[in-house]
């Protein structure tokens, strides 16, 4: 796949970690759930970490219109998406060389509130439907209120970058000989048993959706 526009934002300190192609970079993006997007407010930066979705080269956060996320981009702004995925604690034999395996993806561009309304919806479908993949159909459609208290920012990727690590500590070879552990302890975030609210109605069963993310061992 072809990389995303080359704009260094700043050197990459181990650049045999870095990759900028799409492909690389969805991948991570569409694997994790929750980033955390940065902005400018009144000349302070700001991080806030939040559900989103994509579409294409498109990334989508949504919140209520009256917050100070959505009233500082909707006109249009510089902002930045990452995402982490965490593998594993390498621990090395030296607190130096002790890390993570990780993969992580860097997001730039220009945010700007979408209120053409077919986009809208099928931004918030995206939004849902990466937190598990086919809920929107399996609930009901959103309500105009909902809909007008809504804000839903799209941010088009000018420039990422992927990250990661993965494999033992390198440690020195020096090291190698000293009675210290070293490795790596993996982790891993799974779904457990759904566990339905107390208000469910009798007969309803756990949606399809659900069943094929348990499935999938997500």
């Amino acid at each position: 796949m072809p990389a995303f526009e080359a704009q260094k934002i700043s050197k990459v300190r181990v650049s045999n970690r870095a990759a900028y192609d799409r492909e690389s970079v969805f991948a991570v993006l569409d694997r994790y759930i929750v980033a955390h997007a940065a902005f400018v407010v009144e000349s302070r930066p700001v991080v806030i970490p939040m559900v989103y979705g994509r579409i294409g080269d498109r990334v989508y956060l949504h919140g209520a219109r009256a917050t100070r996320f959505i009233k500082a981009l909707r006109d249009g702004a510089p902002a930045s998406v990452g995402v982490t995925l965490v593998d594993g604690l390498v621990l090395g034999r030296s607190a130096f060389h002790s890390s993570c395996n990780y993969r992580s993806v860097v997001l730039h561009g220009e945010a700007v509130e979408t209120r053409d309304e077919a986009e809208r919806e099928a931004a918030l479908a995206a939004i849902t439907d990466h937190l598990v993949p086919g809920r929107w159909d399996e609930t009901r459609p959103p309500m105009r209120k909902e809909m007008r208290a809504t804000g839903v920012l799209r941010l088009t990727i000018e420039a990422a970058s992927c990250k990661s690590r993965s494999g033992p500590p390198v440690d020195e070879d020096s090291d190698y000989d000293l009675p210290i552990w070293g490795g790596v302890i993996p982790l891993a975030t799974i779904a457990g048993e759904p566990q339905g609210d107390d208000r469910l109605l009798p007969g309803v069963d756990v949606p399809a959706s659900v069943s094929r993310l348990l499935a999938a061992g997500r």
